[in-house]
């Protein structure tokens, strides 16, 4: 046979392997026998050991890395992966449902009923793939939404994940990588046999296989793959529904159980079916997730500063247990706001087990009137929360006298105070040592600023010694003050020199390192999320700026980012404008703590790619259509001047404070006509 010949039936044999695939690990429907498959299997590695430069990467033989790796790169996306908002019954479901149709048609209900996409919501791991000219490039997890890690490795490994498109496209696709139930039944009977313990649920053991650092030991956990989402499908297709058919078409693997309903009635009954088919999937599911079917129409609706308005979680009815209540535990949140907790038997609950439980709040007490001793009925809310959710009282034997409500807070000793139109009860001191502690410990915690080492145990001994007060005091700790060689002064309990020194650095690689946004998160500012934080921080490019701008120029400039609005800009207003608040900014940039957010890669280049664009003073046209033109070329759009903004355009009457700043920094300043020839390819 002729080398060409050969070629042929090399890339011949790489299409039907990688179909076989599909059909077999897709649609669960194959059409040849595994001795079949093997034998077409090995006739391409035969090939490939006789042709190693012929090798493809998306050939079935190169899924499995020779080798670990050592860690998982981040990848930061342009379209971030948002949460969903939740309903957990047929009133919240409408309640959505009746947002949608007022978001559409305004306030009168006439119009076209709108179209829903409903599937089933898998119990799995987030991903989101990258397909360049058809070929599988990368593979990230979820992360925060914004910033996941590089796991493309271990997503090879997955045979129901196509490594080669049916079209040279080059798209990114999110879904979901999760184990199918008989598949997960079966490693846990083989656990039990060899005397291991259990894993818990699928979803976590997933998790832990797409972390494994050696893909070859990924490649041995039966993972599976669906895709739900064509990101910036609107420009494929003008329905949702019509991209998910393109993905089938381009080969990859999309859900079986996706229905098109139109109407409230028509979304009822497609939720209310799912009540006795929920038990049949082969996979486990929470839930289901109804999405807008047009584009269009999601435009129109748009985001909060968390979720999309065109979407939403429908999550089953929770599942429950029964266990007995050992007592109520009071916690002081780092706000003040004094909760009750539910102390438990311990109680097995959808695959966790649970000893601690929420009681809301005291009135929820006085509502279930909760006793020691009794039985009660254990959920967990949306899966992930566990709550009590009901007192048998007919099984009462504990305790005669209701749990009472506490007066005084059992850390302080301050009286409790409910705020007018709140049901919490709070305690009002500032100085109160478990708010001090918890406000440490959120500041310091991965999500915010992020202080390797810096956990609740240590946050509690840092406070009780008097050694940090608030968060900027965390910046003045040093080895000699955590371990001082003065026995009379504080010192951190069972704290070796090295364990101070890790601190110490963490704390230094935090200042150095973390984000605007993170600070923002960490301040614990009411109403301001990762979303909100991120959203702030890409207006104002650091924390500089933000400190600079007046009350109203905050205030305005919050407002007018799309998504947060005038709740989150009055809560970020009143957060600043308290006195201790404040005080707490200015010590942090005493310190050094003065973090810049970095400029996200734009969605396209453009002659201002990377440039931050202040604009102010009176203009020509409207700032929004400045402000578009600018990231239209590229450019980051910020509200004041500071060290990372490149340019300042200055319309008329600017105020000599920002051109000053500008000249100070060697800022580019330049008017309406100067920006626009900026604005042109070479400007």
């Amino acid at each position: 046979m002729s080398d060409d010949a050969v070629r042929n039936r090399y890339q011949t044999l790489v299409r039907e392997l990688a179909e076989h695939d599909r059909r077999y690990y897709v649609e669960m429907a194959p059409t040849v026998s595994d001795a079949q498959y093997d034998l077409l299997y090995r006739e391409l590695r035969d090939i490939e050991a006789a042709h190693l430069d012929w090798i493809t990467a998306d050939s079935p033989t190169q899924r499995v890395a020779p080798a670990p790796i050592s860690s998982f790169p981040k990848v930061v996306r342009a379209v971030p992966m948002l949460s969903l908002d939740n309903a957990y019954s047929e009133g919240e479901l409408a309640a959505f449902y009746d947002r949608v149709v007022k978001g559409l048609h305004g306030e009168t209900i006439e119009g076209d009923d709108p179209t829903f996409v409903v599937e089933p919501k898998i119990d799995g791991i987030g991903i989101e793939l990258q397909y360049e000219r058809g070929r599988f490039v990368l593979g990230a997890t979820r992360g925060d939404g914004r910033v996941g890690e590089d796991i493309t490795a271990n997503l090879r490994t997955l045979r129901s994940l196509p490594l080669s498109l049916r079209e040279p496209v080059t798209i990114a696709v999110r879904g979901e990588v999760f184990m199918q139930k008989e598949d997960f039944a079966a490693i846990n009977r083989e656990r039990a046999l060899a005397g291991e313990e259990l894993w818990k649920n699928a979803r976590n053991f997933t998790g832990g296989s797409l972390k494994l650092l050696d893909p070859r030991e990924c490649a041995k956990r039966p993972l599976r793959v669906i895709l739900y989402e064509l990101v910036g499908g609107e420009s494929h297709r003008p329905l949702h529904s019509a991209s998910l058919a393109w993905m089938r078409e381009l080969g990859l693997p999309t859900s079986s159980m996706v229905s098109l309903v139109s109407g409230w009635q028509a979304l009822a009954g497609a939720v209310a079916a799912w009540a006795d088919r929920k038990a049949s999937l082969p996979y486990e599911a929470d839930g289901l997730v109804a999405k807008i079917d047009s584009f269009a129409h999601r435009r129109l609706l748009g985001f909060t500063a968390k979720f999309p308005r065109w979407a939403i979680a429908y999550k089953f009815p929770a599942l429950r247990s029964q266990t007995r209540l050992v007592g109520v535990e009071i916690n002081i949140g780092r706000t003040g706001a004094v909760t009750p907790v539910a102390m438990l038997d311990p109680v097995e609950l959808s695959g966790t087990t649970v000893k601690r439980a929420s009681l809301f709040n005291w009135d929820e007490v006085a509502r279930l009137d909760v006793r020691i001793g009794d039985q009660v009925i254990v959920e967990k809310a949306g899966e992930i929360i566990p709550q009590v959710v009901e007192v048998l009282t007919a099984l009462r034997t504990g305790a005669e006298t209701p749990v009472a409500v506490p007066d005084r807070c059992p850390s302080c000793g301050s009286e409790l105070l409910r705020r007018e139109g709140e049901v919490a009860l709070r305690c009002a001191n500032r100085a109160c040592p478990d708010q001090r502690w918890k406000a440490l410990q959120f500041f310091a915690h991965r999500g915010a600023m992020n202080i390797d080492g810096l956990g609740e145990v240590l946050a509690q001994e840092l406070v009780r010694k008097g050694l940090v007060e608030d968060a900027a005091d965390i910046f003045d700790l040093t080895v000699d003050r955590l371990i001082p060689a003065d026995d009379a002064a504080p010192r951190v309990e069972r704290m070796a020199k090295k364990s101070a020194e890790n601190l110490v650095a963490g704390i230094t690689r935090a200042k150095q390192t973390a984000t605007f946004s993170r600070l923002l998160i960490g301040l614990g500012i009411p109403h301001v999320g990762a979303v909100a934080a991120r959203a702030i921080a890409a207006r104002f490019g650091s924390f500089e700026s933000f400190c600079a701008a007046s009350a109203d120029e905050r205030r305005a400039a919050i407002t007018a980012i799309d998504g947060v609005g005038p709740v989150i800009a009055e809560a970020v207003a009143l957060y600043v404008e308290n006195p201790d608040n404040a005080r707490l900014l200015a010590r942090l940039r005493e310190r050094g703590v003065s973090p810049v957010e970095p400029v996200a890669r734009p969605a396209r280049d453009g002659p201002l790619s990377g440039k931050r664009v202040c604009v102010t003073g009176k203009l020509s046209r409207p700032r929004s259509d400045i402000q578009k033109d600018i990231e239209a070329a590229g450019g980051q759009f910020v509200t004041a001047v500071g060290k990372t903004t490149d340019i300042l355009v200055a319309g008329a009457d600017v105020g000599k404070s920002k051109l000053d700043a500008a000249r100070k920094l060697g800022t580019t300043v330049v008017d309406e006509d100067g920006l626009a020839k900026l604005l042109q390819p070479g400007g």
